[in-house]
């Protein structure tokens, strides 16, 4: 049985940045520069994911699931719920005039 997801958010969801911060990085003792290092990106590439600044790309899914072993689409599904997050907070009163429709 599934509970229904039908509650609006109130709070941002996680980003990878914030994960990568607060989580891996310390669970595996990583600095940006280690980091950095081990996925053959630049620090500013690395400092801009951590600060929320730049999104996960499928490539850069790709370099972290390797990385750290999970799979990219769970990168990605983190940066695809804090870009509709996003949308949805930025776009809000255009989306409240578009009204639902129902079948004939």
């Amino acid at each position: 049985m599934s509970i229904p997801n039908t509650t609006k958010r109130e709070i941002s969801p996680t980003s990878p940045g914030e994960m990568l911060r607060e989580d891996f990085m310390p669970d595996y003792s990583l600095t940006t520069a280690s980091l950095a290092e081990a996925l053959g990106v630049t620090r500013q590439t690395i400092n801009e994911v951590l600060r929320s600044r730049r999104a996960i790309t499928p490539v850069m899914a790709l370099r972290l699931s390797r990385l750290f072993g999970n799979s990219p689409e769970f990168w990605l599904n983190a940066q695809h719920a804090i870009d509709l997050w996003e949308s949805e907070k930025r776009f809000e009163k255009e989306l409240n005039k578009i009204q639902m429709l129902h079948a004939a």
